[in-house]
């Protein structure tokens, strides 16, 4: 079943009018690929062949939340204390200091590119799952919309997105998020 829906990426983002992102009524286009979390090597896989592509309409720019967060935590250097503080102040005051180091706006800068190759660039934010519960998706996307409105976004989302709420893992409620489509 993944290996159908996956196929139908590569026809969806060559469309010119997706390139674009056209037809979204003024919308910022944020769109959603959602998957079942056993199938996250499966997703990883296909990302990675689509980017090697070369001849195709798109350029692919992935932006793994997780590489960023630790990139994060590396340029604060703390990244090799993590373990030890945990165990001193527990898991709870751990979750607190880092997610005031890796705040939406501090990942943001990390994404941030210029210029964006409009009508050819597809932003692809990936390791969702992997950044869970440091930084929550439906945050990103709010912070994100002014920097990237010019370029559609593809979230690749472990989990379910009924149009208006994210549940990460079908088990979390991530939040709620209107203004993306579903990918597919």
């Amino acid at each position: 079943m993944i290996k159908q829906q996956l196929d139908k990426i590569k026809d969806r983002i060559s469309n010119p009018d997706f390139l674009a992102n056209k037809g979204l009524s003024n919308e910022v286009g944020i769109h959603v690929f959602c998957y079942e979390p056993k199938d996250e090597i499966v997703v990883q896989e296909y990302i990675s062949m689509l980017k090697n592509e070369s001849n195709t309409p798109y350029r692919i720019v992935e932006c793994d939340l997780y590489e960023i967060f630790l990139s994060l935590l590396e340029d604060k250097r703390v990244l090799r204390s993590v373990d030890s503080l945990e165990s001193r102040k527990g898991k709870d005051y751990l979750l607190a200091q880092l997610q005031k180091i890796a705040t939406p706006q501090a990942i943001l800068s990390k994404m941030d590119y210029e210029p964006h190759q409009k009508g050819q660039d597809v932003l692809f934010m990936t390791g969702i799952g992997k950044i869970h519960p440091f930084m929550r998706s439906h945050k990103m996307l709010d912070s994100m919309q002014h920097l990237f409105a010019d370029i559609p976004i593809v979230m690749f989302y472990p989990g379910i997105f009924n149009g208006q709420n994210l549940s990460l893992f079908n088990e979390f409620l991530d939040g709620n998020y209107y203004r993306a489509f579903s990918l597919l």
